[in-house]
């Protein structure tokens, strides 16, 4: 199934364009994180996608959550068949631009971070840069991740997650660093003094980590 997104093109597009695609938190739409367009760089192609489950509140979730199960935090064909479908989407629209030596980042909070994880560990060739911001690495989809450090090389992880974070806990957040380490990935993990959220701090690394 192909996503709904929306879009901003640089003046020039060519086989070796950036593209970055993004991936809102659970409740939430295309426009949240597409706002940091204003401070990326600007010949980068920006892809935010909505999710495809509606939510209260005109929101979009990638996968449905049942707070009151920690068993069932997570429903895993929900989210197994979300992430196929940004798989889908990011590999129709790389080649609809004809990027074919452009490099492919991704931004995912809170929900979209947990499935930037699975992306990026399953299918290392395919990306970059990743940041996950407020989220966790969930073991329920991380069957059949890469471990070949080889492989696992050229990524680089931005791990971000507020002190005060009440949907996500921030030791639920550090288990990325464990993992990543085990792996052999190279990853920068930082908290801040927030909430459920990206404060102005941790906005201003984000930037100068898509900025390297």
């Amino acid at each position: 199934m192909n996503l709904d997104y929306i879009v901003r093109e640089p003046e020039h597009i060519t086989s070796e364009t950036t593209i970055l695609f993004m991936l809102h938190g659970y409740g939430s739409n295309e426009q949240d994180l597409f706002s940091f367009r204003e401070t990326l760089p600007a010949d980068w192609i920006i892809v935010s996608f909505r999710a495809p489950k509606p939510t209260q509140f005109e929101g979009y979730s990638w996968y449905d959550i049942d707070f009151n199960n920690p068993e069932h935090f997570v429903d895993v064909q929900q989210a197994t068949e979300s992430l196929n479908s940004i798989l889908e989407s990011i590999l129709n629209i790389i080649n609809r631009y004809g990027i074919t030596n452009g490099k492919t980042h991704l931004c995912g909070f809170s929900q979209g971070g947990i499935l930037c994880y699975a992306l990026a560990l399953k299918y290392p060739e395919m990306f970059n840069l990743i940041a996950c911001l407020s989220s966790y690495p969930e073991e329920k989809l991380l069957d059949n991740i890469v471990k070949d450090k080889k492989k696992l090389e050229k990524l680089r992880f931005f791990i971000s997650h507020g002190t005060d974070d009440a949907i996500i806990p921030l030791d639920w957040g550090r288990k990325a660093a464990d993992l990543l380490y085990d792996l052999g990935c190279y990853f920068s993990f930082r908290e801040y003094m927030s909430g459920h959220g990206v404060n102005q701090k941790n906005y201003m690394d984000l930037m100068d980590f898509f900025s390297k």
